[in-house]
């Protein structure tokens, strides 16, 4: 067996991107299970506080001079979506089936794509146009608007999309001026307290246990991030990227264990031709960045 040493880079992302997508999809698991009993709002609450407490010594590892910056109102924007996102995402968690749920989550670059035209005023080609086409068939290929109407799972879910799209085009923005650290660390901040105002108006107290799994939550959540940032370290995001399937056959497998859910041939046929669009434009993005570059 190689030891993670003698491993090329490319093979140190796409297991490291492998494993983000195991806990990504454990993360929705555990949302699932406690959604009976914690309220969306309050998953979110703590989902951002335990993340908090879990990064936490990181930030302080690195001192005050992490939050210096002159564009708080950006990251209160970024943390405002956040929660909104998070929110539309954990209500859906407790009335979707958990493969449409990550299925549909695949239009995200999509929608950021169509939001950077929109507000970024972005001069977006005929291939990405193509492939953001491709994107919404195989959303609509999944909702099936044409046999009924569309539930508000997905509708939530869609919603979830679109704001982390709008998350994607801000730290998009934010990175051209802050570090990584700088972003992460303010996301951590300032999440608590924006999501503690919704989560007021439902307060209820969760029970040890409940505690305990939202915790579980948080650390798995905060775990993603660091995965994902060492696994773009290792290799290119093109090379990786296409890993990120992998997430609807991990959900699709614990669902069927846990729930006892079947995934539609829809979803699968959808989650696919989500997926191919969300790639592509992310290669041609990172192609038409290369081409840019003096």
């Amino acid at each position: 067996m190689l030891k993670p040493a003698e491993m090329s880079g490319a093979t140190r992302g796409i297991l490291l991107m492998l494993l983000s997508t195991l806990l990504a999809a454990s993360m929705n698991t555990v949302a699932r299970h406690i959604s009976e009993g914690v309220h969306p709002y309050m998953i979110v609450f703590f989902r951002s506080l335990f993340g908090l407490v879990f990064l936490s010594p990181f930030i302080l590892r690195s001192g005050i001079g992490v939050f210096r910056t002159r564009r708080i109102g950006a990251h209160l924007g970024r943390a405002g979506f956040n929660v909104i996102n998070m929110m539309c995402f954990f209500t859906a968690v407790g009335i979707t089936p958990l493969a449409e749920l990550v299925a549909l989550g695949f239009t995200a670059p999509v929608f950021a794509t169509v939001l950077s035209v929109l507000i970024l005023r972005e001069v977006v080609g005929m291939h990405r146009w193509a492939a953001i086409g491709v994107g919404f068939i195989g959303a609509m290929v999944i909702v099936r608007p044409g046999f009924g109407t569309i539930s508000e799972g997905h509708m939530l879910t869609l919603a979830a999309a679109v704001t982390w799209g709008g998350v994607m085009l801000m730290v998009k923005s934010l990175s051209r001026t802050e570090s990584s650290l700088t972003i992460v660390a303010y996301m951590a901040a300032l999440m608590t307290p924006v999501s503690l105002i919704p989560a007021l108006f439902v307060w209820q107290w969760p029970s040890t246990t409940e505690l305990a799994w939202l915790a579980l939550m948080g650390a798995i959540g905060s775990s993603v991030h660091f995965i994902l940032a060492q696994a773009v370290r290792q290799t290119e995001l093109s090379t990786i990227l296409p890993f990120d399937f992998t997430k609807l056959v991990w959900i699709s497998l614990i669902a069927y264990v846990l729930f006892g859910e079947v995934p539609t041939w829809a979803t699968w046929t959808g989650g696919t031709l989500i997926f191919i669009s969300g790639v592509y434009i992310a290669q041609r993005e990172a192609l038409a960045r290369r081409r840019a570059k003096p």
